[in-house]
């Protein structure tokens, strides 16, 4: 009886052994199945159809790197990082400390002049051309006065209604009395807008803002002849600017002039001169404004210009027209034929018009204060010319300046 008790007992014991090792092996089991599950996906997914197996791969999703989207992104970060260098420079000129000068390599003004700009100006061009519902006038010139601070109160016509496009409104005319031409200085500002640099030309380089120049030569081409220019080489030295000056003991002077956005658009004559020769160089576009002058080298002989030539009562003057980003349109109220940010002009060439004929000996006579031109939206304005060596220029570098006031006199 014993016996079989014991038996029945071991049994039962074997039994519950077995029983805890298969709940043991199937936790175990199951806690290694959740950690497969887990770290381990199975990279495909079996399918059975008709005993045959099919094979799915996993939904990826992948980033596919599109030559549009990396040049939107790059694109846009050198902008951001241009406009961040722009507003240092902003706060070092408000405290009066010397911007340092850092020249744009050749692949970046390779890539910069690769922009179509000229294709940009002439659809901006085109744009402004278009007539604006009169609802719509006030509220877009609103936001370009707010925009750049132009003071409508100096306009001839105040009412912004009038204006009936873009383009009649970057080219309002002004109050006779808002601009005073000056009659006690030789040489006065022929627009309004920013002084950049100003000063003698030396060793045949100008400064377009200081520290960085560009050549004489290439920003006006070589001389013309005597007989159209009427000028007389005084010094045995056969260098450009020698060839410029008239008179003995005169000197070549230069001031550039940043015109803004919001600035009057408008430039007139600086000085008492005759205008005999026009020379149009088709360029690049690229932007004048003080940030990039200071950046790119031989920036204003990289852009299209109209360089306006003559004489003086003291001799050689010459007045520069500076296109710009969206300033493809520089017209000179004279000069019919003149067409700027044409595609029948390439880029590297030049050509010229005289307007010494022979019906006509004098060319054309400019009075100071006469209206001379128009751009399109703001720009520069480069005066070059000879003067004694007693000239004195009345200006400070980065001044502001209007039309009519005083550039310098003897």
């Amino acid at each position: 009886m014993a016996t079989a008790m014991e038996r029945l007992c071991g049994a039962a014991l074997r039994r519950s052994s077995v029983l805890t090792d298969c709940r043991f092996s199937w936790h175990k089991n199951l806690s290694l199945r959740k950690t497969l599950v887990i770290w381990k996906q199975p990279p495909f997914r079996t399918f059975f159809t008709d005993r045959r197996k099919l094979h799915a791969a996993p939904v990826v999703r992948t980033f596919r790197l599109r030559p549009f989207h990396f040049l939107v992104a790059t694109g846009g970060g050198y902008a951001g990082y241009r406009q961040y260098e722009k507003y240092k420079e902003e706060q070092l000129e408000k405290l009066g400390i010397e911007i340092p000068i850092k020249l744009a390599s050749e692949w970046e003004v390779s890539l910069y002049k690769s922009v179509p700009t000229r294709l940009l100006s002439r659809a901006w061009g085109r744009l402004n051309q278009v007539e604006l519902p009169t609802w719509l006038r006030k509220p877009v010139y609103s936001l370009y006065i707010w925009t750049f601070g132009v003071n409508m109160k100096e306009a001839a016509v105040e009412d912004l209604h009038h204006y009936r496009n873009l383009s009649e409104f970057f080219r309002r005319k002004l109050k006779p009395q808002s601009r005073p031409v000056c009659c006690y200085h030789s040489v006065i500002s022929p627009s309004d807008g920013k002084i950049l640099n100003f000063g003698q030309v030396k060793n045949c380089e100008v400064e377009q803002v200081k520290g960085v120049t560009y050549s004489l030569e290439s920003f006006l081409g070589p001389c013309t002849s005597t007989e159209d220019m009427q000028f007389s080489q005084t010094s045995s030295h056969n260098s450009f600017q020698n060839q410029l000056v008239t008179k003995e003991g005169n000197e070549l002077y230069h001031c550039v002039i940043y015109l803004a956005p919001g600035d009057y658009h408008c430039f007139h004559s600086p000085t008492d001169w005759r205008v005999s020769h026009r020379r149009h160089f088709p360029g690049s576009l690229m932007s004048v404004n003080p940030g990039v002058a200071r950046w790119i080298k031989e920036l204003f002989c990289h852009n299209e210009r109209v360089v306006l030539s003559g004489d003086w009562k003291h001799g050689f003057f010459s007045l520069t027209a500076v296109g710009a980003t969206n300033v493809g349109s520089i017209r000179i109220y004279f000069d019919r034929d003149l067409r700027t940010n044409s595609p029948c002009y390439s880029k590297g060439s030049y050509n010229d018009f005289s307007f010494i004929t022979n019906n006509n000996k004098e060319g054309i006579p400019m009075r100071k204060g006469e209206h001379l031109g128009e751009f399109n939206l703001g720009s520069t304005i480069v005066l070059i010319f000879e003067a004694p060596k007693d000239f004195n220029f009345h200006l400070k570098p980065g001044q502001k300046i209007r039309f009519g006031e005083a550039l310098g006199s003897l």
